[in-house]
């Protein structure tokens, strides 16, 4: 086994690869650019070499850099995480020629599979069943246009190198594949360096479920189930769950046997993924395989009790495997949610700055319940624009799929960040879902559920009841330290009056009334200053609360909601109705960047007459290109920035006049 190997990543993967290489008595080497000098995984490694500046291209992508740092600190191997380098075969071979292991399969295999149209045909040869499309190099957008209608729409456009979403758009007209096959060969360019582009047609309402594959140097490879990972935003996954809740158990082994045949035909050794569509009917077709380990790999390793990292080791080391199929038993049910710093409420869009707070849900293991946390950061960390914006992957495991989502729920109601936007909120809403509880996914989820964004969830009546009954709680004990007698409250909540009372009988409870309806809780656990709030009801419920004062109320955020509550004693709230309402300004006149990122492009100049959905500009962000349009007819009045430029959120790109 390896005495010392080099983690060629960054973030939660590379903190990820050094605990089970410390579990292995490992020694271990980070990696770090200028932007992670003071992050998680240089702190958690053993020792760190510094690589080059924020840019990937000028640190994280250099194969050279990463050899220099083996030979500088005589790592003997290399693990490459996902992403980067993880797939790119000129790394592996230049590794074995420095003497270097990869920690992961062989070149062939990340040859023949990394590029998706070579991966297909090799899919067509084994008999493996394949999406119908245009598997040939696409040189423009003329061609496109006449492939899509060859395929006919809709049809998917993608990058031959691509992964992680980008270099992908879809198509449902002529002018959607045309805009979309310059943004993908862009985006392609950009991430991979490579700009080739393929077209297949696109299957709606598919499911996106993935075979997890194990192989060793000695021919043999056994594959461990499958992975659900239809909920999916921009073409990424953020919600993955094992096993799929649509699968059958023949189902299963056929696109197990389908996995491993094409692990073979390309002499795969290493943990990787055969990814699939499935359709409505339970029909299968090959997508694409990632010879690498996946973000989503700790549900795979909760319901098989695996370490897939250290398989990884083990067979990097030339071991042979030790399980064999039959060995192979899926016990429970995993779940993981993706915590991204971005804004569900604009479109996903990233956010980046510093993390204020960062307080995830103690991690545990017993027969009932796992709640396991991959991250790579901390709080004070900082959220750059230079790298993927995951904060964390929160993992729970239970006997059953519906435990194991109320597990989730609950991990999710104690996980508190603050300092950037992060997606909290939505993924307690899907958790609440009885579509989602029910298993009805697929890829069009999000598209299905939100046809007009995100924007918080609406509370059941028993949820707004417990919010309304922890406010009043907390304004209860606030005000008994301040040695007021006042128990009703008039609580001001989404445009609604109600009159409440609130009282506490030692060895009783609490009495509570809410408008009409009386309550009694066994228990309220917060205390002065505290950001959770636990309500204890008679059913023994016990829903948890992110509560914060603002004001003569509180925010509280609960079951994907962030509501503002106002409570005021009556004769106050009798004013407030004369109170003036703040209307809000009309901002139509401006367009404004959604996130943090580089303009590259401007569509436009001044004086020019645009109408409603046209280009405008583009800005780039954790390397996605994102189109920004007109909202109205209008002409362009003023243009405030250029090609090239750094922007913040909200600053004015152009300003527009009514024509």
């Amino acid at each position: 086994m390896f005495k010392k190997i080099l983690i060629a990543n960054r973030g939660e993967i590379a903190c990820r690869v050094i605990k089970t290489a410390k579990r292995m008595g490992i020694k271990t080497v980070a990696v770090y650019s200028d932007a992670d000098s003071e992050a998680l995984h240089v702190k958690m490694a053993d020792e760190a070499v510094y690589i080059g500046s924020s840019k990937a291209s000028e640190s994280y992508l250099m194969s050279e850099k990463i050899i220099t740092a083996c030979r500088k600190t005589g790592a003997e191997a290399v693990h490459p995480g996902y992403g980067f380098l993880s797939e790119n075969a000129a790394f592996c071979a230049a590794l074995s020629k420095a003497g270097i292991t990869f920690i992961g399969p062989n070149t062939k295999a990340i040859e023949a599979m990394g590029d998706k149209i070579t991966s297909k045909k090799i899919a067509k040869d084994a008999d493996i069943s394949i999406v119908p499309g245009f598997m040939g190099l696409i040189d423009d957008a003329d061609m496109a246009v006449k492939i899509a209608n060859e395929i006919t729409y809709p049809v998917m456009i993608k990058a031959s190198a691509g992964g992680g979403g980008k270099g992908m758009r879809i198509a449902t007209n002529d002018e959607e594949t045309r805009q979309g096959f310059a943004r993908s060969k862009s985006e392609a360019k950009s991430s991979f360096g490579d700009d080739r582009i393929f077209i297949e047609k696109f299957i709606t309402k598919p499911r996106h479920i993935e075979i997890q594959v194990l192989g060793d140097k000695h021919g043999n490879v056994i594959y461990l189930g499958e992975r659900e990972c239809s909920i999916q935003r921009r073409n990424q996954k953020i919600i993955e769950e094992a096993p799929s809740p649509f699968l059958d158990v023949a189902t299963r082994k056929a696109m197990g046997v389908e996995a491993v045949n094409l692990a073979k035909a390309v002499d795969y050794c290493s943990a990787g993924t055969v990814e699939f569509i499935v359709d409505e009917k339970r029909n299968f077709y090959f997508l694409e395989m990632n010879t690498r380990l996946q973000v989503e790999h700790p549900v795979t390793e909760m319901i098989t009790g695996l370490d897939l990292v250290e398989q990884m080791l083990l067979v990097a080391a030339g071991e042979k495997l030790k399980i064999k199929q039959d060995d192979v038993k899926l016990s429970g049910w995993a779940m993981e949610s993706r915590l991204y710093a971005e804004d569900p409420k604009r479109n996903f869009l990233p956010s980046v700055g510093r993390l204020k707070r960062y307080r995830p849900p103690q991690e545990l293991k017993n027969k009932n319940l796992i709640v396991r946390n991959d991250t790579g950061v901390y709080e004070g960390a900082e959220i750059s624009t230079f790298y993927d914006p995951m904060i964390a992957k929160l993992c729970t495991w239970s006997p059953t799929r519906k435990s194991a989502i109320y597990a989730m729920a609950n991990a999710l109601s104690e996980f508190e960040i603050e300092g950037v936007g992060n997606n909290i909120e939505f993924l307690q809403t899907v958790m609440g879902q009885e579509r989602f509880i029910n298993g009805d996914i697929n890829t069009a989820y999000i598209e299905d559920e939100f046809p007009n964004g995100f924007f918080g969830a609406t509370l059941t009546k028993k949820q707004k009841r417990d919010v309304i009954a922890c406010a009043i709680m907390m304004q209860f004990l606030i005000a008994q330290r301040a040695g007021q007698a006042s128990k009703k409250w008039v609580v001001f909540i989404d445009g609604e009056e109600i009159l409440t009372k609130v009282n506490f009988i030692d060895g009783v409870g609490w009495k509570l009334k809410i408008g009409k309806d009386k309550n009694k809780a066994q228990g309220f656990v917060w205390h002065f200053g505290a950001s959770l709030a636990r309500i204890i009801w008679n059913d023994n419920e016990r829903p948890i609360l992110k509560v914060k004062q603002a004001g003569t109320g509180f925010n509280i955020q609960y079951c994907g909601a962030d509501l503002t509550l106002k409570l005021l004693l009556p004769k106050a709230a009798k004013l407030m109705r004369y109170m003036p309402i703040k209307t809000t300004p009309d901002m139509s006149k401006y367009l404004l960047c959604p996130m943090p990122g580089q303009i590259t492009r401007l569509n436009v100049k001044t004086g020019d007459i645009v109408e409603a959905g046209q280009g405008l500009a583009i800005v780039e962000a954790m390397k996605m290109e994102n189109m920004l349009t007109a909202a109205k007819h209008a002409r362009v009045k003023n243009i405030n920035i250029e090609v090239g430029d750094v922007l913040a959120v909200d600053e004015v790109i152009m300003e527009f006049e009514e024509i």
